[in-house]
This record gives structure tokens, C-alpha cells and sequence, in this order.
């Protein structure tokens, strides 16, 4: 298959999918419709298909690069995430789009932006841990909160007295902040005070995904 069908194929799927989408899982998709066993053979024939059209891992990231280029300078970029690539609007335009998100951006409290930090930059780390930092206790409501927003998660216990849980970051902290991999965080010695973890990171705005 030439690579302009596959390109158009690509950048469908990323655009249909409701989550960030993997590489590995754009090729199952690729193989599953060359060779369901619900098409037959004689349409694959019509669409010019066959199981040797299927590209390579590096054949597919080469042209997902290029799908990328192609939005370079447009109102949507091809994001890379931890979990995948999606589609998104661009920071600089979020602003223009932002009445049509129905969900009013949620707000957080500096202790659990704290928190939050805390657990990005020092992970793996205890409550206790974040305690003696910070010089207050950790209410259970925000350890909560990150919980069932899916920021972080337990990874392990410490060998030590009551085994206190051990927590990370998960693959949706760096999903939702727009983030491939934890290097991405900007250098702790540049946020000044937390106050500046929020712009830093838009901690009060969701993402546009589609």
C-alpha cells in the first residue's frame, strides 16, 4: 500500500481514538483489518491489500513523523504521550476553544498540588515521607483525590514498621500534563515556589483531545 493510504489510515485512527493510542496497538489494528477473517480475499484483492503491506514498526513511526510535520503550523498538534499519540489543540489556542468544554477545569489546593509535586520529583515516596517535608500531615481526601483521578498509584511498601505504601506516578499523570516520560517535568530548581507548579504544568485545564 502506498504510503499516502497509509499515512491517511494513521492519522484516522489516532483522530477516532478516544485515548491516547500506542504504536504497537495502531499495528494490531493495521494487521487485524488486512487479514479478518470477515473480509475476503477478493476485497483485499479490490483494495489493492496484502498481509506484505503491513509496515514495520520504524516504517510506521517514520510516517507517524511525518503527520507531525504536516500539523506542525496548524491549530492541532500530533502529541506523543506516555501512553500513546492523540491529537490535541494547541496551547496557544486552548483559550479560543475553552467554551466548548463541558466540564468547568477543576481547581486544586496548594497542599495537594504539593502533594503532587512531591510525588513526581521524589517518587518513590512515602505519606510519611511528604509529611516531614512539607511539616503537615497529608489529609486522606487528597491522597484520594489523586488516586481516583489515576495521577498516582501504590508501587510497593517500604521495609520498615507498618510497611507504608510507596507511591508514583502513573502513565495518566503524564497523559494528562501532556508529558511523554517524567524527564519532560520542567527542573525542579526553576519553580520557585509551588505557586508556579500550576502555569508550569496547566494544572487547571484539561487537555483538548480528540
Amino acid at each position: 500500500m502506498e504510503d499516502k493510504k497509509l499515512i491517511n489510515i494513521i492519522e484516522a485512527t489516532i483522530m477516532a481514538s478516544a485515548k491516547p493510542i500506542s504504536v504497537d496497538k495502531i499495528l494490531q489494528i493495521l494487521s487485524e483489518n488486512y487479514i479478518s477473517k470477515n473480509v475476503s480475499s477478493e476485497k483485499l484483492k479490490q483494495e489493492g491489500i496484502s498481509p506484505v503491506d503491513l509496515p514495520s514498526k520504524d516504517k510506521l513511526l517514520s510516517l507517524i513523523d511525518k503527520i507531525t510535520l504536516f500539523y506542525k503550523d496548524r491549530g492541532i498538534e500530533l502529541k506523543q504521550l506516555s501512553s500513546g499519540f492523540c491529537f490535541q489543540v494547541r496551547n496557544k489556542y486552548a483559550s479560543w476553544v475553552s467554551k466548548l468544554w463541558e466540564e468547568k477545569p477543576q481547581k486544586y489546593s496548594r497542599a495537594l498540588l504539593e502533594t503532587l509535586a512531591l510525588i513526581a520529583y521524589r517518587q518513590p515516596i512515602t505519606r510519611g515521607d511528604i509529611e516531614n517535608i512539607r511539616g503537615v500531615g497529608v489529609s486522606s481526601q487528597i491522597i484520594r483525590t489523586l488516586s481516583d483521578r489515576e495521577w498516582i498509584r501504590i508501587i510497593g511498601h517500604r521495609d520498615v514498621p507498618g510497611k507504608p505504601a510507596m507511591y508514583a506516578t502513573t502513565k495518566g499523570f503524564l497523559d494528562y500534563f501532556s508529558l511523554s516520560k517524567l524527564s519532560d517535568l520542567p527542573p525542579l530548581s526553576e519553580l520557585m515556589d509551588i505557586d508556579k507548579l500550576d502555569p508550569e504544568l496547566d494544572l487547571g485545564f484539561e487537555s483538548v483531545e480528540r
